[in-house]
């Protein structure tokens, strides 16, 4: 047993050591002879068979680099931008109220149906006026008296029958019953409620036969024709506010319609909790579509600028440093143009430098271009710089 152990054993590492002295031989640098040349026989080993079969290969890596990248480009152009700043606000009436008696009494009638149009004027509610009415017939009839004795008064002082005192006396008491009848008219007035403007009534909450106290709120009416716009912005702004801008109106109410309203008034008082200026917008609602109380989103249009270079979004590519780069193709080949940017409206973007309107810029494809490398834009022949 333990020689043919031994046995197995020198097998084994006579195997390992046929094996090491293969790979050494498979695997030992090439011979070379004077003169640079190699043997014959090593011309045909593993080592030169491999390099021919790489110079075999057609259309390497090496042709690969100078291959265009296709690209997708737009022509920069020019645009009319506004500076325009955004803010919330809430709609406000044009006139608002709510009416209340200014003396208590019963309801007898109500001239006007909830949430219908009423002219300046107009006779919303009356109470029972049976007293001022008889009240006024009153002072009408004492008005009658006075005006007679009046009269008479002068016949007599004109022939010397009364002294002037009697007459002054007399012209007293006219004026007595004047103010008197007056007063009653006035006070019969206020047992009806008239509209103090045209406008829409809304809910009541009294009926006819209620008893209502002086004071007591009945019915609101809104002027809502024309609409002020309330909202506020920092007070940064402050100078660069004045009224005739334009603004904008946005509302989830009526979604994607937008509405021009015109700033009328701007607060003198800035807030010093939140340090905002209060500025009011007119806007005309003609169809009545808008309602008060409204959340709305304001752009107010600071100024009005032509002719500004803008670019899509997608051409924009970012830089460390918060940069930014864009692309710009000439003669076939990409050129990394760094660029300062402004105002963004719509997908575009106003550069403030670095391109000029005519320039075409790439809008994808960005991400495979370096500086210098050839593009092919798609779509168009090579070297043609296609334009959106």
């Amino acid at each position: 047993m333990p020689s043919s152990r031994r046995l197995v054993l020198s097998l084994s590492l006579a195997g390992l050591a046929a094996l090491g002295a293969y790979a050494w031989y498979a695997n030992r640098p090439p011979a070379v002879l004077p003169g640079g040349t190699q043997p014959a026989g090593a011309q045909g080993g593993p080592a030169a068979a491999g390099t021919a079969g790489a110079k075999a290969v057609p259309g390497g890596a090496g042709a690969a680099q100078g291959a265009p990248v296709v690209v997708e480009t737009h022509t920069v152009g020019t645009r009319a931008l506004a500076d325009d700043v955004s803010a919330v606000g809430s709609l406000v009436s044009n006139e608002s109220v709510v009416l209340r008696p200014e003396v208590s009494g019963r309801i007898e009638a109500i001239r006007f149906r909830d949430g219908e149009a009423v002219r300046h004027g107009e006779v919303l509610i009356e109470f029972d006026a049976a007293v001022q009415r008889a009240e006024l017939q009153q002072a009408r009839a004492s008005l009658t008296l006075a005006e007679s004795n009046f009269r008479r008064s002068q016949d007599l002082f004109s022939r010397s029958f009364v002294s002037r005192s009697s007459l002054d006396n007399a012209r007293s008491q006219l004026e007595v019953a004047r103010a008197g009848v007056a007063l009653a008219q006035a006070r019969l007035a206020r047992m009806q409620i008239r509209a103090p403007f045209g406008g829409v009534v809304g809910i009541r909450s009294v009926s006819p036969g209620d008893f209502v106290k002086d004071g007591e709120a009945m019915i609101n009416l809104e002027d809502i024709a024309t609409l002020k716009v309330d909202f506020r912005l920092p007070e940064l702004y402050l100078d660069r506010v004045r009224p005739g801008q334009t603004v904008e109106i946005a509302s989830d109410v009526l979604a994607g319609e937008r509405f021009a309203a015109t700033v009328e008034a701007i607060d003198p008082l800035v807030d010093a909790q939140g340090r905002a200026v209060r500025l009011r917008a007119s806007l005309p609602n003609p169809e009545l579509r808008l309602r008060p109380g409204v959340f709305v989103r304001v752009r107010l249009i600071l100024a009005e600028r032509a002719d500004v270079v803008v670019v899509p979004e997608a051409a924009l590519v970012p830089a460390p440093g918060n940069t930014q780069f864009v692309y710009r193709v000439a003669e076939g080949k990409a050129q990394r143009v760094e660029v300062r940017i402004g105002a963004r409206r719509d997908a575009m973007v106003e550069v403030v430098e670095g391109v000029q309107a005519g320039e075409v810029v790439v809008t994808a494809g960005q991400l495979k271009l370096r500086d210098g490398a050839a593009v092919k834009v798609a779509g168009a022949p090579a070297g043609v710089a296609r334009a959106d």
